[in-house]
């Protein structure tokens, strides 16, 4: 009977083992207290070459003091379906959050108002670039394949009645820029926006277009059309973005992150003795990378892009990932003493599924260090870099990163909060396996030697199997 115990004490001692066994990682989905909400922008007609760049006021959006978890979004159709890319190019869409004066009526879905009317406050991200990206959260192509989960125990707090100024609520705007590339005489061309292509002579606020700008966003504007094929015949259709946010509600437990946008088009410049001093962070938000055959290129047609800032305040990076188009290699931020905080690469697509279109930038990677372990200090110099390939000429190119900071930890916490690319918490076993083994251990001692005791009182030997 004593060693039919010991046989079962054995199995489940092994069970435990195996349970805890630091290669199987536990993976927990955060789904106490996690809200998941899906919305559906207005919808947006295209035909083949059209665009559509509109501003969508006053979304749909959670409601009350939460902290935002993701944001995730992608084009579909009347029936839901997914639309790939090479038929409609979602070129970019950005959320941006705002103040709304209370007792103003204001049309929900038209063109850009502005950002500067008194009836509309709005609710910047913590920097760098002034008079632009403003966005909380804002992708392109690579939509459905970028992580934008914000990991344990950090969110970013919205909502808060505190924060909005008297005789205002808060509300949220969606800019949605599509391009309906079907039939397209030149697919590539009108998703980078070549004025050609657009046959336009002056952008959306009547300005010339100067000659020397061959392409960008001042020539795909909200319904401009690119070129098709002669003869060819598309359907208009009705189009939405499809958006999902994760939310949590508020409390002090939550650790709050600020959101920060590079650019690395900025035009800021650090003082020096030959050069003057430019205050401001204005971004142009957009590029030009010629081709290897017209500018001076290195043997692999590779081109770079490289600005120095410093950033404006210290703390822990959390989350960081890059914005780039077609032809884009990826793009890396330094520190000021060379070390990586972050590198962001394209993942190009291989088929025709959506998620997979060949060509085109489907995702980017996301960078999550373990909390405390990568820093940035306040008034550190950064530096930006951006990678293209310039095999051939790309127009209207982006190279931003976006980055989620946190105050700074004590020091860097080996054990808990590491993400494996799937939005999933991942809790780390090395050191919990260790000590749950040790535990186990003393407990099969004081078992076994609890046993012989009992055993040789009775006069029987302990034979251990």
């Amino acid at each position: 009977m004593s060693r039919c115990s010991d046989y079962q004490l054995l199995s489940f001692v092994l069970l435990l083992l195996i349970t805890i066994h630091p290669s199987s990682q536990s993976r927990v989905r955060e789904e106490n207290g996690v809200k998941s909400s899906v919305f559906l922008s207005p919808k947006f007609v295209l035909e083949p070459g059209s665009v559509s760049n509109k501003f969508y006021y006053d979304i749909d959006f959670p409601k009350g003091h939460i902290a935002l978890k993701s944001f995730d979004a992608e084009v579909v159709d009347e029936a839901g379906n997914s639309v790939p890319l090479h038929e409609t190019y979602l070129h970019h869409w950005v959320v941006i959050r705002y103040y709304h004066r209370q007792g103003v009526d204001v049309p929900k879905y038209h063109g850009n108002l502005g950002f500067h009317k008194s009836d509309f406050i709005i609710k910047r991200n913590s920097g760098i670039c002034e008079g632009g990206l403003s966005q909380y959260f804002g992708l392109g192509s690579e939509t459905r394949k970028t992580m934008s989960y914000v990991p344990d125990p950090y969110g970013i707090e919205v909502g808060n009645p505190v924060e909005v100024p008297p005789g205002y609520e808060e509300r949220w705007l969606l800019n949605v820029h599509a391009i309906d590339t079907r039939g397209a005489e030149d697919r590539l061309g009108c998703t980078e926006c070549r004025c050609d292509l657009y046959n336009v002579t002056k952008d959306e606020h009547d300005r010339d277009i100067e000659p020397d700008y061959i392409g960008g966003l001042r020539c795909c504007y909200d319904e401009t059309r690119c070129r098709v094929k002669d003869g060819f015949q598309g359907s208009r259709r009705s189009l939405y973005l499809k958006y999902t946010v994760k939310y949590i509600d508020w409390d002090a437990s939550i650790l709050p992150v600020k959101i920060y946008i590079l650019d690395v088009t900025d035009t800021w410049k650090r003082p020096g003795k030959s050069t003057a001093t430019v205050a401001r962070h204005h971004c142009l938000i957009e590029y030009l990378v010629e081709s290897c055959s017209a500018s001076v290129a290195n043997a692999d047609c590779s081109h770079t892009k490289k600005i120095a800032v410093t950033f404006p305040s210290g703390g822990d990076i959390i989350y960081g990932v890059a914005h780039q188009h077609t032809g884009g290699t990826g793009m890396a931020l330094h520190g000021e003493d060379g070390r990586v905080i972050c590198s962001s690469l394209p993942i190009y697509g291989e088929g025709m599924e959506p998620g997979n279109e060949a060509g085109y930038i489907v995702g980017m990677s996301s960078c999550y260090p373990r909390p405390g372990s990568i820093k940035i200090s306040e008034g550190e110099t950064i530096t930006l870099l951006s990678n293209y390939s310039n095999a051939q000429r790309h127009t209207g190119v982006m190279g931003l990163f976006y980055l989620l900071v946190a105050e700074p930890s004590p020091k860097p916490n080996s054990i808990l909060h590491s993400t494996d690319g799937t939005g999933e918490i991942v809790i780390l076993h090395y050191a919990v396996g260790a000590l749950a083994v040790f535990g186990i251990a003393l407990l099969v001692g004081a078992v076994v030697i609890y046993r012989r005791r009992n055993q040789r009182e009775e006069g029987y030997e302990s034979i251990l199997m």
